[in-house]
């Protein structure tokens, strides 16, 4: 009976029927079942069966080409597509733009939770994501086209809060893609990039009552998997086909990498500098934004850029950078093999990856810019007739703690050079990307701005910031005229009120030293004084202290600045990815209450990491100093202020 899983592909896909809902795994190349499709195409050519398919993905899996989802891009094999990425996939977004399928744009990350929760028997996921953006029910519900009727997406309120509701729906066949199987279905990936929902996937499809085929490299004998490295296990498995290897190549842009295995660690050094080019001068201005300690995701396309920047400036090691397929550390790759990484720490499965970026696990999230506007809405998904799609754009931006949009100002021809350390336009782009009003609607400025969330547009020329008063001007480069090169080149004008020069290292050949500036031992411009409310502001994010010397250094520099105030100051501290090294936290601790006993009339810190809380509140409280630990730094200025007017009723 388990010799009967392993089939050809023909024999497995004879199994899905007229009208069946099929999901298929992959991100880009990763992943991506081509010899299940190849298959399923093939039937579909010979005899006009199945028709009239739902299909269902995450990640768009193809290449842009003919491979991938592409394959199954014929008028009768496909009646509904629900996918969130579909810029690889531009056969079926032909299909969808033509009125000739129903088609659904939804967040790459809501249709992952969406296959576990359907494993589950869930009434659909719940959630935030997606408020306000074209996902909206309000605006458009996700729908594409005029064909596309039915609504997956309901507006619900709860505790008096919005939220979306992405309805579940039954999987009557899964076709998945794994390294090794066993006889009895179970599965390994060891020599697979990513995880993905694989097991969510099998898991709804089996819970709908329905089928889950696999395709393979290998077949190992019976019992000789080690059950720990079974990512599917054989119950959850109906079929198992051994494919070709042409069809079974690791991403579209690597036959097989040790290194996207894991089975490989890359020397960082040997990672090729970009050339100084309006890539390289975006990427780096964004950098500067880099939160030390912090997690990162970056984009596809631009954003790429950032990794290789902070691999030269030797930021990689003090940052934790992400992709959304399940990617945690290392340096994220692009083009075709987008998605994987080298040298990372960890690979999750992307549902997994999504709970904890929708969470707010994210301290920076640098994306693509298409389109911007007037409110601050950014379009990346639909513009012309061009079908991108969200994937995980949506999910990503809305729940980023801080937001950068990466892009050149203008597209189309864009042509620049960089000379003695000042930009120069040699030719405009013909099409402007900042518009009265975007296309699509992927990012909702207004939505920032009620959350709080700050939020930046870097080009090659200038920057830009989302504030409550609107888009507003913040920085232009060297060498570039406001009026010529940025107003005549926008559809609307934005705030101008304090314009600043672009850091002129971006401009100028060779290493920016950018690992010195947001990690410099100079504490001089982190300690700020407000006269008004009488408060010491101390900036420690991303501050290291490894030495009895760094301790001395923080001591005389908070000293100095206690003293030119000339009295008595209430000291509130960020200790957002400080790190203190064990061998001198005592050292710390004893000068923490040095400082306290003389120069504080009250003290505040605040961090989101609950081990630095733990850390803090047990190294003051050993020296009967008062710990006021908060998680943010609202909480830590509030209790500041409710002590000052308690002092002043006194």
């Amino acid at each position: 009976m388990n010799k009967d899983k392993i089939v050809s592909a023909d024999e497995a896909v004879a199994i899905i029927r007229d009208r069946d809902t099929v999901c298929t795994s992959g991100f880009v190349g990763i992943g991506t079942p081509d010899e299940l499709l190849i298959a399923l195409e093939k039937r579909y050519r010979e005899t006009r069966h199945p028709a009239d398919l739902t299909l269902t993905f995450a990640a768009a899996p193809g290449d842009a080409g003919d491979r991938g989802l592409n394959r199954l891009a014929h008028d009768g094999l496909l009646k509904r597509v629900v996918g969130g990425h579909w810029a690889l996939v531009p056969k079926l977004g032909e299909l969808a733009l033509a009125n000739r399928i129903e088609a659904y744009n939804l967040p790459l990350g809501c249709i992952s939770h969406l296959y576990r929760n359907i494993a589950a028997r869930g009434p659909g996921v719940i959630s935030k994501v997606g408020l306000k953006t074209f996902v909206d029910p309000r605006l458009q519900g996700g729908k594409l086209n005029e064909s596309t009727t039915e609504d997956l997406v309901e507006l619900m309120r709860i505790n008096d809060e919005e939220w979306l509701r992405y309805k579940s729906f039954p999987i009557n066949v899964a076709l998945l893609r794994g390294t090794t199987a066993d006889p009895a279905g179970n599965i390994t990936m060891e020599r697979e990039a990513l995880t993905l929902d694989n097991l969510a996937m099998a898991m709804a499809a089996k819970n709908s009552r329905g089928f889950v085929i696999v395709q393979v490299e290998r077949i190992a004998a019976s019992n000789s998997l080690n059950p720990r490295e079974v990512q599917i296990p054989g119950i959850l498995v109906d079929c198992v086909v051994v494919a070709d290897p042409t069809n079974h190549v690791q991403t579209y842009g690597a036959t097989y990498s040790h290194a996207f295995s894991g089975r490989q660690r890359v020397p960082m050094d040997r990672v090729k500098p970009l050339e100084l080019d309006e890539r390289k001068i975006i990427a780096r201005r964004c950098a500067f934004e880099l939160p030390p300690g912090g997690v990162v995701n970056l984009g596809i396309g631009m954003p790429e850029g950032v990794a290789a920047v902070a691999a030269e400036e030797h930021m990689l090691k003090f940052l934790t950078l992400t992709a959304e397929p399940g990617i945690i550390g290392g340096m994220p790759q692009g083009g075709l093999n987008f998605g994987t990484a080298l040298n990372p720490d960890a690979v999750i499965h992307q549902n997994q990856q999504f709970d904890f970026y929708d969470g707010g696990g994210l301290d920076l999230a640098c994306l693509g810019m298409a389109q911007a506007d007037s409110a601050g809405n950014v379009n990346v998904s639909r513009f012309g007739k061009r079908l991108a799609g969200a994937g995980g754009f949506i999910n990503i931006s809305q729940s980023s703690k801080k937001l950068v949009f990466a892009g050149t100002f203008t597209s189309g021809g864009l042509k620049l050079a960089v000379e003695e350390g000042a930009l120069h336009i040699l030719r405009e782009g013909t099409t402007k990307k900042f518009v009265s009003a975007v296309e699509q609607i992927t990012f909702s400025g207004d939505h920032a701005v009620s959350t709080g969330q700050p939020v930046f547009y870097v080009t090659e020329r200038c920057v830009l910031q989302r504030t409550p008063a609107g888009v507003e001007l913040i920085e232009v480069a060297p060498g570039v005229d406001v009026d010529r090169d940025i107003l005549a080149q926008m559809e609307f004008e934005p705030l101008i009120r304090n314009v600043k020069p672009m850091d002129p290292r971006i401009f100028r050949d060779g290493p920016m030293g950018l690992d010195h500036m947001l990690l410099g031992r100079s504490l001089a411009d982190r300690i700020s004084y407000d006269a008004e409310r009488n408060t010491l502001f101390v900036n420690f994010e991303g501050f290291d202290v490894r030495t009895v010397e760094d301790v001395d250094l923080v001591r005389r520099e908070v000293e100095r600045a206690c003293r030119a105030v000339g009295k008595q100051v209430a000291l509130v501290a960020n200790y957002d990815g400080f790190h203190l090294d064990s061998a001198v936290g005592d050292t710390y601790f004893s000068m923490i209450a040095y400082l306290e006993q003389r120069y504080y009339s009250s003290a505040s810190r605040y961090t989101t990491s609950a081990f630095m809380r733990l850390k803090l509140g047990e190294g003051l409280a050993e020296r009967h100093v008062a710990p006021h630990i908060f998680e943010t730094r609202a909480e830590a200025q509030a209790f500041a202020r409710g002590l000052r007017k308690e002092e002043a009723s006194i």
